[in-house]
């Protein structure tokens, strides 16, 4: 008599191939999705999404709106007798050490907030200029600013630095600290002045972050460098 059944002692099992047959004749019914279900699933999808980008825009990225004129050409702080707003950046402190030439956005908030009472606590953006260990000095006749001895080329501002506030030049920077100006020279209140950090200096520590690219107007949006 024929044997049917197929024993293989390596591998550990037998299978009687007549059922074998049977079984792999028979097709495989494939299980059906409810519209419902489809609908959870994108659902599942959607907010999973949604939470990621929430996570990342607290924690690595924020949305600055700018404010005033400090920063143009580079930054527009829109008109409040036009109604327009001002540009809107993305900035993030993912990692990051302030360095030359930066644009950054810094609180002036005792706990490092956003948030603000009055117009002295609103958070103020600005170019950083130079780093600790680096000597700031002005010609404000000619309107150069020169770090450590060499003049800084600068076709981001709008005006000259010509505007004196009450910090003596040459500065030296500190540790732990950044100096900092407006791309628009003469109507930027910034390390020039005693009113802005610790007699201009700006603490490290109350930098919000760097910002990095407009997403608003469209018709500028980009990123944002030297």
């Amino acid at each position: 008599m024929e044997n049917n059944t197929y024993n293989s002692e390596n591998q550990g099992f037998k299978v009687d191939m007549a059922v074998e047959e049977k079984l792999s004749s028979q097709p495989i019914k494939k299980q059906k999705t409810t519209l419902a279900q489809e609908l959870f699933e994108w659902l599942d999808i959607i907010i999973t999404a949604i939470i990621t980008v929430v996570i990342i825009f607290t924690l690595v990225f924020r949305v600055a709106t700018i404010s005033g004129p400090s920063m143009e050409n580079t930054l527009f702080g829109g008109n409040s007798s036009t109604g327009e707003g001002g540009d809107k950046v993305i900035i993030t402190n993912f990692a990051y050490t302030p360095k030359q030439g930066d644009i950054v956005v810094i609180s002036r908030n005792a706990d490092n907030s956003v948030e603000a009472e009055d117009e002295s606590d609103v958070p103020i953006i600005k170019r950083v200029i130079a780093i600790a260990g680096q000597t700031v000095d002005i010609d404000f006749e000619s309107g150069v600013v020169s770090v450590d001895g060499v003049a800084l080329d600068e076709p981001y501002t709008k005006t000259p630095t010509n505007v004196k506030h009450d910090i003596e030049f040459p500065v030296y920077v500190p540790e732990g600290c950044i100096f900092v100006l407006g791309d628009n020279r003469n109507e930027s209140l910034d390390s020039r002045s005693s009113s802005i950090g610790d007699n201009g200096m700006i603490d490290t520590r109350y930098v919000l972050g760097k910002a990095v690219f407009r997403i608003f107007p469209f018709e500028r949006i980009g990123g944002l460098y030297e």
